[in-house]
């Protein structure tokens, strides 16, 4: 018995000091407003509370400095390797400039020289505009080109299928061309292993390839045989547009694809290389998809009951075509329900003033989801004046933010002149870590800061105190 008493002891203590040491980044007094320029570009960011520490990690001056020409700048979204070997060492993000590539940081390299390398040399295989960044349910890693229009060569996803491994240059880039081709930038996939994206254009839809084998171990199996999807609400053919009301309700998948990934006769727009147009598809008479004014990412949120909510950004979405008054909203599809609902804009309540959001939030951008399930919506705005972060506080996490304590608050401030913030990332192993860019900055000097949330001193007194408490446990048996 007394084995049993220690043991439950033991348990309870490390639960207790567990929690007790968990920081977390929920917890933070909203920002009022946003920061104006900092003084110091590597510790560029005002945060929400002095648990939260940053610090700059990786740049591309110094990148260039190590290899001439190796880095293009503009780096975009960011993401770990989550599952294999070594899970979580490495992050991998984007450049999204003319000439395209992937660079990847080693968070185990204490030298900051080395710890950054390119993988994917700008322009490879002419890639530009590189957003998305997304690991996989197989162990590789996706990204894929913003740029996109009519007749254009571009608009594709890409698999790094050697990621962890490649050196300098040296990753293997395959073009994933069953996947229909659109302006890109969020990538997601859900418990089924389906991999949802958007087209991010004014008008823009939101799809989802569902693959033939969803359980493939590598790519050339996820991506051999699949189907395409439009989300179409309601009847469809709407346009949300700059001066529309939100697009909600009901919503079904329509195929602009065969189960092939196959081009629909009569329904599929094709390109002079053979691969499906997307966008067009989605416009087509048969299909009419549902069109979101400029969508851009996607995340995905697990909720207590076991269903999921995609949440989806549009932004340039706005009531009245008044920028001054707030632009942007954030919607979630129920993927039980089939039901597309809005859950944040404008009229969100401002946790920090108990009024309406307003202006304050516009263009929202990326999306990030953090260890608690917690959404943050990031801006694709001016750093050094209104560039922000913000956090949602969905309390029960029922995907709203309309019962009481609950809204949105301004969790950072960017104080770099002319950059925006791009790949918010939360750490999967640890949940008192985050990662996120400064993009374009004006002095031409893209970094990649490490955001601490830092235990308070009581978390460290818990631990003492129960450490404390183990030992007298510990000597009661003994001289029992």
């Amino acid at each position: 018995m007394q084995k049993k008493y220690l043991a439950v002891a033991v348990a309870s203590l490390l639960a207790a000091i567990s929690t007790g040491a968990q920081a977390g980044f929920s917890t933070f007094t909203p920002l009022a407003a946003s920061a104006g320029p900092s003084a110091t570009p590597a510790t560029p960011v005002t945060l929400s509370s002095t648990s939260f520490k940053q610090t700059t990690i990786a740049d591309r001056a110094t990148q260039n400095a190590q290899a001439p020409g190796s880095n293009s700048g503009s780096w975009d979204m960011i993401t770990a390797n989550e599952t294999g070997p070594n899970a979580g060492r490495y992050l991998f993000m984007p450049f999204e400039t003319g000439t395209g590539g992937v660079q990847r940081i080693d968070l185990r390299d204490p030298n900051y020289n080395t710890r950054t390398v390119t993988i994917v040399a700008p322009g490879t295989s002419g890639f530009v505009s590189g957003d998305a960044s997304r690991w996989t349910p197989w162990g590789s890693y996706l990204t894929a080109e913003e740029s996109w229009g009519a007749g254009s060569t571009k608009g594709r996803l890409f698999e790094i299928t050697n990621a962890t491994t490649a050196g300098a240059n040296g990753g293997t880039f395959v073009q994933r061309s069953i996947v229909p081709r659109v302006s890109h930038e969020g990538l997601a996939f859900d418990a089924a292993k389906s991999m949802y994206f958007v087209d991010e254009l004014n008008g823009g839809s939101v799809y989802k390839f569902v693959s033939a084998n969803p359980n493939a171990s590598t790519g050339d199996e996820y991506f051999a045989k699949g189907q395409t999807f439009a989300l179409k609400v309601g009847t469809g053919g709407q346009f949300e547009g700059n001066n529309g009301p939100a697009i909600t309700g009901s919503a079904t998948w329509v195929a602009i694809t065969d189960a092939f990934g196959k081009a629909i006769a009569g329904v599929s727009s094709l390109l002079n290389d053979g691969t499906i147009d997307g966008r067009a598809t989605a416009d087509h008479a048969s299909v009419q998809a549902t069109g979101f004014n400029r969508p851009e990412d996607l995340e995905i949120q697990t909720l207590g009951n076991g269903s999921q909510l995609l949440y989806f950004t549009t932004t340039d979405s706005d009531n009245n075509a008044n920028t001054a008054d707030g632009r942007s909203r954030v919607y979630t599809y129920n993927m039980n329900t089939g039901e597309v609902c809005l859950f944040a804009d404008s009229s969100t309540i401002d946790l920090a003033t108990g009024l309406a959001v307003g202006g304050g939030l516009r263009n929202a951008d990326n999306l990030a989801i953090d260890a608690k399930g917690n959404i943050y919506i990031i801006e694709d705005r001016d750093g050094g004046v209104d560039d922000d972060i913000w956090f949602a506080r969905d309390l029960n996490l029922d995907g709203d933010l309309l019962d009481a304590g609950e809204g949105l608050a301004r969790w950072a401030s960017n104080g770099t002149p002319g950059s925006e913030f791009t790949g918010l990332y939360f750490d999967k192993f640890n949940p008192n870590v985050a990662y996120v860019n400064i993009q374009h900055p004006a002095d031409g000097v893209d970094r990649t800061l490490m955001i601490n949330a830092v235990p308070e001193p009581a978390s460290y007194g818990l631990l003492l105190a129960g450490l404390g408490l183990l030992g007298a446990v510990t000597r009661r048996r003994k001289q029992q």
